[in-house]
């Protein structure tokens, strides 16, 4: 079985002020800055933020299921303002999934305010169908929004 799941966030910020955070490691930063209680931490395992950069995610105590997972960026695409990454360790992999990929992209709405757009993609075989209902674009709902308002407040002080 295959699904998708999107959701768009509004943010009062250029699109090419919020690519420059999304793009590479400062996202990673900002999550363990202003999200560390919520969603958890981030730590580089290698690379630079390009393609090939592995994420680890620590979740908090108490989240439900894997305390962890890895990710891998797939693809960066700065034309597109596009940016993929694959879950590979940890996570809904643990739990089944065969395939759980998600991405950002940072959509220009006018000069001044921009379209996150979070998408996850997944398969899962079909005995194990009803555990689709846990791919969520929530955790990025959440990092868009905590990101959209820092900038929001301090986007115009680091231009």
């Amino acid at each position: 079985m295959k699904g998708h799941l999107s959701h768009d966030s509004l943010v009062e910020v250029p699109a090419a002020v919020i690519w420059d955070v999304y793009r590479g490691l400062q996202l990673g930063k900002l999550l363990n800055q202003l999200l560390r209680d919520v969603i958890g931490m981030v730590e580089v395992v290698y690379g630079d933020g390009g393609v090939g950069t592995i994420l680890k995610f620590t979740f908090p105590p108490g989240t439900p299921g894997p305390n962890y997972m890895k990710e891998v960026f797939t693809k960066i695409d700065d034309e597109q303002r596009l940016k993929e990454g694959e879950v590979f360790e940890g996570g809904l992999k643990d739990v089944g999934f065969q395939v759980y990929r998600q991405s950002l992209q940072i959509i220009e709405k006018d000069a001044q305010s921009s379209i996150i757009r979070s998408r996850v993609e997944y398969e899962i075989d079909d005995e194990l169908q009803e555990l689709a209902s846990l791919a969520t674009t929530k955790p990025m709902e959440t990092l868009n929004e905590a990101v959209g308002k820092y900038l929001e407040q301090n986007w115009d002080l680091s231009s």
